[in-house]
């Protein structure tokens, strides 16, 4: 028993030691898998990219990019860690033999010896994580180093330097990017050899005697003599950054270039300071040999209180007094410099603005004619009609259409073009009957099918008369491949062609599957592709599930954006795709856009700013929304094959400079504008995006008089969509003839308000069709400014205000249902203005709008009709003839609108029934037949209708 007056231990004794030899294998282990599954996440992340890229036959890009950044990293991060690392070095080998006696110096000591047996470890490690943070921030800058190596000239140059404006674009973000790392190797090797030399006694703060060494005075010296270098070389380059600086002014919110105060008072003050700067810098490595810092401090005093002096206070005396008592004098060169420079950088310099009265002389026949002619008048709203796309052309819950639907062309059968609303059927997840892993990702693969409806007529029930439809997909589209595996609302993986099978669609006899035929997408053959995509999607069934086997491929990045900003990094991506039968495939047809912030004068604008409207609300994406630019091009139109995912790219402006360098860094990832083929090229228009830039500066810049634009008198704004509140108007794609024009051009159009107020301002169209000798040509009809021409807003109001459409509407409503404005569309019309609104019902019990009346305004008249013809009929009725010269002869009563309308029924019908009867489809032919007949029956009433008219009148 132990001795209990020993004071020893009564219990049992507990061992502490090391852990057993099967522990430590346990934890070696376990830190060994830990660390190569790591690494494995790693490698999954970089092997699924390369295989991604390589499926789109797009791996130069993805090997460019990568080792761009793997260079810039290297030799960034090495020569910061070298910087570091010598300076280091050289303080260590100047520290002072012996420290002196102190107590600063003795409680120093207690590091140095501390540190003394790990100094080539702590340099390493140092060195080590400032390359590391130095080399990871340069690889950021991979854009800006390829800009600035494969540069192209803009053949061009500011008007304050006349340097080419490539020297802003290319050259000075590489400049900038070598000062500030210069400054952030100074600084931190500064830092580190401060703190090397107060360690080993160099610096002194509170020992007795000389605060620093000579050796650490004349090191310490040289590190600042190249800071302040450096700092006069950001001086000189300052100059430059006049031309591209930002900043207030009363005549724009963005002003971008210099002004009276910046070219007369800080330019120069730049200047002095540069040379101010050299002769401080000058001074400090002077100190080698002076071992003194009182000539370098009294040049550095002297350096800071010229900025203070020269660069702040002189500057502020010029504003206030030469300036602000003449300020549009002294400020009107540079006006009409940011002027061209804004006009030029945005493409808006050959733009064309005309006055134009409001109002017309012409007759009442001579409108009416003119009403027909001047605008295929779009009845049939993209912004509208999705829910009776999904209602009509839906066929099974897991399709769906997009919220905002496309305008494009395609030609009748007599050879004429149409404007058309067209969208896919594409796969919609939330529609699957029974959710799981399978279904999601390997039976509902794919939509399939256009949809289309003629954008001037709707049927008779005021729905859209559908020129393709149906599954299988029949119309006048021919026969194409119609199955879509990419798309706008395809976000999610699939997986296709191996064993199991895919729902391909169903009809009356039942669901028929199919198997993907495609080359795209990355094979899950391999056990290690398996593997890295079990990881990177986080889904391990991916490396065991037996659906998939041999032939496996998946798909993934499937909508046309995410694609071309992928296989294209350098290039913003216009919000809006749209669909188009080329060729016998669907072609998303994707606009994108080459831009700068750094053009010298031209002001810059808030991309996701400007390009908002009441259609980006949650329905349409937003382009770039923070990027800022002020200088932009539609320089590269791209497609993607809606079945295979490829991508190809084609050059669009030739002369765009930034496409032109963009191309030298990344040959042959971009085709040359003549390798686009007929088919795509009938479906090319000019982007919305781009509109809308464009159209945001020119209600400022379509002044070119530097006093007008001083003033802000001719300021014109965007207005608010009448039916949308809160929200600017979006433009319109039309056919419209404009006044100076002898046919119809596919436009795209919007309109403008004087500045604060809602009368009409300004209507704007550009030629959007791609074939047209003045494709991008910007034309622009000025109204008085004493106009009492009617705005949207306005226009609204007066269709609302007007009691007997107001009775008309209640009755409409009977019932619960509810009313629905479609699209506001103005055309200029024999020197005034003509609006069209067609009128939706959504009906009690439906989910889908049909197009019930469309209201018309002409001045003063208005209409609210079943139809566009008898709309207008009515608004340029004899009563309302607006016309001061002679009134022309009626014409029969045979021309009404509504018998032309119902006539050109009768011989689409015709047609129908006569291409299923060449087709054997006796059951169309039997359709088309009982559609004949009724529209010989509407046909035979309307011109009864305009017989009785005709003689009433």
């Amino acid at each position: 028993m132990p001795d209990r007056g020993s004071g020893g231990p009564t219990g049992p004794r507990i061992r502490v030691g090391r852990p057993s030899r099967r522990a430590r294998t346990l934890l070696m282990t376990a830190g060994v898998l830990a660390v190569l599954a790591i690494l494995f996440v790693m490698f999954a992340g970089f092997w699924t990219d390369w295989l991604w890229y390589r499926s789109v036959q797009y791996s130069s890009v993805f090997t460019k990019t990568l080792w761009t950044k793997v260079g810039m990293f290297a030799v960034f991060g090495l020569l910061m860690a070298v910087a570091v690392g010598v300076n280091i070095w050289i303080a260590h080998r100047l520290r002072p033999p012996l420290s002196a006696m102190s107590l600063e110096q003795q409680s120093l000591d207690r590091y140095r010896m501390s540190i003394a047996p790990y100094k080539k470890w702590v340099l390493l490690g140092v060195t080590a994580l400032v390359g590391l943070i130095a080399g990871a921030s340069a690889a950021g800058q991979w854009r800006t180093w390829l800009l600035w190596v494969n540069s192209v000239p803009f053949g061009k140059t500011d008007p304050q330097f006349g340097k080419d404006i490539s020297f802003y674009a290319f050259d000075l973000p590489w400049y900038r990017f070598l000062l500030s790392f210069g400054f952030a190797a100074v600084v931190l090797s500064l830092l580190a050899a401060a703190l090397v030399h107060y360690l080993y006694g160099g610096l002194r703060l509170t020992t007795p005697g000389a605060r620093a060494t000579a050796q650490a005075t004349g090191h310490l010296s040289v590190l600042l003599g190249f800071f302040v270098a450096l700092k006069a070389v950001a001086y000189w380059l300052d100059r430059y950054g006049l031309a591209v600086k930002s900043g207030d002014f009363k005549a724009t919110d963005n002003w971008t270039g210099l002004k009276f105060v910046d070219a007369n008072a800080y330019l120069p003050a730049k200047t002095i300071l540069f040379c101010i700067a050299i002769i401080c810098a000058v001074l400090f490595f002077a100190t080698i040999w002076r071992r003194t810092w009182q000539l370098p401090v009294i040049g550095f005093g002297l350096m800071v209180l010229s900025a203070i002096l020269i660069g702040g206070l002189y500057p502020a005396i010029v504003q206030k007094f030469q300036v602000q008592p003449n300020e549009q004098a002294k400020e009107t060169p540079y006006i009409k410099k940011n002027i061209k420079a804004t006009r030029d950088a945005y493409g808006i310099d050959a733009s064309e603005v005309k006055d134009y009265s409001g109002t017309s002389k012409a007759g009442k026949q001579q409108l009416r004619d003119a009403a027909d002619t001047t605008a295929s008048t779009r009845l049939l709203d993209p912004n509208v009609v999705s829910p009776t796309f999904q209602q009509k052309q839906q066929v099974r819950g897991y399709y769906q259409f997009p919220a905002v639907l496309d305008v494009d062309r395609y030609k009748t059968k007599d050879g004429r073009e149409q404007d058309t609303v067209v969208g896919l059927r594409e796969i919609n997840t939330d529609g699957i009957p029974e959710k799981n892993w399978i279904n999601e990702h390997f039976k509902y693969t794919h939509g399939f099918g256009m949809v289309a409806a003629k954008g001037t007529t709707v049927d008779k029930d005021g729905a859209p008369a559908f020129s393709e439809k149906d599954l299988p997909p029949k119309g006048d589209k021919g026969d194409y491949q119609g199955r879509v595996y990419y798309g706008e609302k395809t976000n999610q993986y699939s997986i296709v062609g191996g064993p199991q099978k895919e729902l391909d669609y169903a009809d009356d006899e039942g669901e028929k599957t199919y198997t993907y035929k495609g080359k795209s997408g990355v094979n899950l053959s391999n056990p290690i592709n398996r593997a890295a995509y079990a990881v990177n999607f986080n889904e391990p069934q991916i490396l065991y599930s037996g659906a998939i086997g041999e032939g496996s491929r998946i798909l993934y990045n499937r909508t046309p954006k995410d694609r071309v900003e992928a296989v294209a990094p350098w290039l913003t991506i216009d919000g809006d795709p749209y669909p188009a039968v080329v060729n016998g495939r669907i072609k998303w047809i994707v606009d994108a856009y080459t831009t700068s912030d750094n053009y010298p004068y031209s002001s810059r604008t808030t991309l996701g700013d400007t390009t908002e409207d009441s259609l980006t609300d949650g329905q349409r994406a937003v382009v770039a929304r923070q990027n800022r630019v002020n200088y932009i091009r539609n320089s590269v139109k791209a497609t993607v094959d809606a079945y295979s995912g490829q991508v190809q790219m084609y050059q669009w402006d030739k002369k765009d400079p930034v496409l032109k360098t963009w191309m030298k860094a990344f040959p042959g990832t971009v085709k040359p504008k003549s390798a686009i083929g007929n088919d795509l090229m009938d479906h090319l228009r000019y982007p919305q995006d781009l509109f809308k830039v464009q159209r945001e500066l020119l209600t400022r810049y379509h002044v070119t008089s530097p006093s007008q634009f001083y003033s802000g008198s001719e300021r014109w704004q965007i207005p608010d969509d009448p039916t949308h509140k809160g929200n600017a108007v979006p433009p319109y794609y039309l056919s419209l003839q404009m006044p100076d024009e002898k046919k119809q051009t596919f436009s795209l159009t919007t309109t403008f308000n004087p500045n604060k107020r809602e009368t009409l301002g300004a209507f704007m169209a550009i030629d959007a069709d791609p074939r047209s000798s003045g494709y991008g040509k910007i034309k622009m009809l000025r109204l008085p400014s004493n106009t009492t021409v009617s705005g949207p807003s306005q226009v609204q109001s007066k269709f609302n205000s007007d009691p007997n459409i107001a009775e008309s509407l209640n009755l409409l409503k009977r019932g619960d249902s509810e009313i629905e404005y479609g699209n506001l569309l103005t055309v200029p019309l024999e020197g005034g203005l003509l609006y069209v609104e067609p009128v939706y019902v959504r009906g009690a019990g439906t989910n889908y709008p049909r197009m019930r009346k469309v209201l018309v305004t002409y001045g003063e008249r208005i209409a609210f009709e079943d139809t566009l013809g008898q709309a207008l009929d009515k608004v340029f009725d004899a009563e309302g003839d607006t016309g001061t010269g002679e009134q022309p002869e009626e014409p029969p009563a045979s021309s009404d609108a509504s018998v032309r309308e119902a006539l050109k029924n009768v011989q689409d019908a015709y047609d129908d029934g006569q291409e299923a009867l060449e087709k054997g489809d006796w059951k169309a032919y039997g359709k088309a037949q009982d559609d004949l007949k009724d529209a010989i029956k509407d046909a035979q009433d309307a011109e009864s209708k305009a017989e009785k008219r005709a003689k009433k009148e």
